[in-house]
């Protein structure tokens, strides 16, 4: 369970298994520095994307970031034929959603599992801790569905760096810039130390 892996981690990162699951949007970029600095905290990285992320990053990007093959469908062979989503998150002690898209927080809010990293995120509650990156546009942020969303999910113990306040991909300054890898990565520390 999730607190015996944690207190395997208490130095940090180091020796950490961690589920990186990357979202479709453009900050998908920012989720490969975070891949490559989970790694080069000593973390064992090991990355899901859903559909929409391959559509702005590789998974060879992050195969070659992490040294892991790359999830990308519910239907891919798991290790010793066993369910991905399960056998993924049992072996981590965090889970990442970075970016965290409106939709992959909707999904989780209200228990939805139609693809690789909702079912996931189904999957991880309770087995590990599950941290969040928030990354769409202002309106879409400041949205009420996505904030009750996001209460919901705080309410269930998921924990939500970000989003800052920056330049977006539209072109409009505002709230719904996703967290930097190292704030990212400074709460991951965080949350494996507790």
């Amino acid at each position: 369970m999730a607190g015996e892996n944690k207190s395997r981690c208490a130095s940090g990162l180091e020796g950490a298994e961690v589920l990186l699951c990357v979202t479709g949007g453009i900050s998908c970029y920012k989720s490969a520095d975070l891949a490559s600095k989970l790694s080069q905290a000593g973390a064992g990285v090991s990355v899901a994307m859903t559909d929409a992320a391959g559509r702005f990053i590789t998974p060879l990007t992050f195969q070659t970031l992490t040294g892991r093959g790359v999830f990308t469908s519910l239907w891919q062979a798991g290790e010793n034929y066993q369910s991905q989503h399960l056998s993924l998150t049992e072996r981590a002690n965090l889970m990442i959603i970075a970016p965290a898209t409106a939709d992959i927080i909707a999904k989780m809010a209200g228990g939805i599992a139609d693809d690789l990293v909702s079912t996931l995120a189904l999957s991880a509650c309770g087995a590990c801790e599950i941290l969040i990156a928030p990354a769409m546009n202002t309106r879409m942020w400041q949205a009420p569905p996505t904030q009750d969303n996001v209460r919901k999910l705080a309410d269930r113990g998921v924990h939500v760096v970000g989003p800052n306040e920056g330049r977006l991909a539209c072109g409009t300054v505002g709230m719904g810039r996703m967290a930097e890898p190292t704030e990212i990565l400074a709460a991951a520390e965080t949350l494996l130390k507790e």
